[in-house]
């Protein structure tokens, strides 16, 4: 569940930069769903100070990652949207092969990794 500012415009930004979809919306709190991959967003509960919004937090300490078949494709589109600290598309090496990974900061303050499906595969023995 992300934290965010404002919930009707987080909603909004992540349906067009990131193209998720509804699954459900109670006003300040919703669920949204990437290809598949469900995440809730919350608004932030204003004098809460246990769980401000990373903009208000000045910080993040948590990192979403996404897995699919063509991740320069969602990198690209939020960058165009105003993502910040855009990380494009490159290849590591790992246990399991090639693994490609980029990423970006949303304008919620969270950061997100965005690669392909290589991780979820069994390891080669």
């Amino acid at each position: 569940m992300l934290i965010v500012p404002d919930g009707a415009t987080a909603r909004s930004w992540y349906m067009t930069a990131l193209g998720a979809q509804p699954l459900w919306d109670l006003g300040g709190v919703a669920g949204l769903h990437i290809d598949g991959a469900p995440f809730f967003l919350h608004e932030a509960v204003h004098g809460r100070k246990t769980e401000p919004s990373p903009v208000d937090a000045g910080l993040t300490t948590t990192r979403i990652e996404v897995f699919l078949d063509a991740p320069s494709e969602l990198i690209d589109r939020a960058a165009r949207a105003g993502a910040s600290d855009v990380e494009p598309l490159t290849e590591h090496d790992t246990p399991w092969g090639t693994h490609r990974q980029g990423g970006f900061t949303d304008p919620f303050g969270h950061r997100w990794s965005v690669g392909d499906r290589t991780p979820l595969q069994p390891f080669p023995r």
